[in-house]
């Protein structure tokens, strides 16, 4: 039976990988903010819930935590908006609080057969890919997000033979996060995003660790 870990799991897209997978057979962990407390900006709370579940190993580690929004800041214009505090915050939960789910939880990955870690990007995290400019806090942070999961990649070919690291794009998903800016791109839902998503991972192999797909399972550049 395939084990899996999703960190926000009461989010979109966590709920509908979730019960994707649960349809598939697998027993699925769930960990959030909210319903446990499971913050990923708060490095104890991630330290906590890794500790409980020590002993246990996974064949899928999901990240789906992150935020565009935070603290009611909006994504900048331009650079003339760039806010000190809130570029900050961008970066605790979409670039630091990768780093401490991978430290915490990447030990979790089963060490006999195939694991994986993906952790959900952005597309306008890629470098080469970036015609529009703005976004600068959130584009900047998906980035670091994406060099950290490349970094870990490299040490864990050392630590774990059968571990995959990837950093994964959702597409333009129907939740919370895209609901103002989602009239301007096509969208997919949080249940077509998840069956998407888990095709990319279920084709992935250990020489793909470090790389960034999309929902349809084409690389993204970094």
């Amino acid at each position: 039976m395939t084990r899996a870990l999703i960190l926000g799991a009461t989010g979109g897209i966590g709920r509908a990988l979730s019960a994707r997978l649960e349809a598939q057979g697998a027993q699925v962990t769930g960990l959030s903010r909210s319903a446990d407390g499971m913050d990923l900006t708060r490095p104890g709370t991630v330290a906590e819930h890794a500790a409980r579940l020590a002993g246990q190993s996974f064949d899928l580690i999901v990240n789906t935590t992150g935020a565009l929004v935070i603290d009611g800041n909006q994504p900048e214009k331009s650079l003339d908006a760039v806010d000190a505090d809130a570029m900050a915050r961008q970066f605790a939960l979409n670039a630091t609080g990768v780093a401490l789910a991978i430290q915490a939880f990447g030990p979790l990955l089963a060490r006999d057969r195939r694991a994986v870690f993906a952790s959900l990007s952005a597309r306008v995290g890629s470098i080469g890919d970036n015609d529009l400019g703005g976004w600068i806090g959130y584009r900047a942070a998906k980035a670091a997000q994406n060099q950290i999961i490349r970094t870990a990649s490299i040490e864990y070919r050392r630590r774990n033979r059968h571990a995959i690291l990837v950093a994964l794009h959702p597409g333009t998903v129907e939740t919370p996060l895209t609901a103002k800016y989602a009239s301007r791109y096509p969208t997919i839902t949080p249940d077509r995003s998840a069956e998407a998503l888990l095709a990319v991972i279920d084709g992935l192999t250990t020489d793909d660790t470090g790389s960034f797909w999309d929902w349809k399972g084409a690389r993204v550049p970094w």
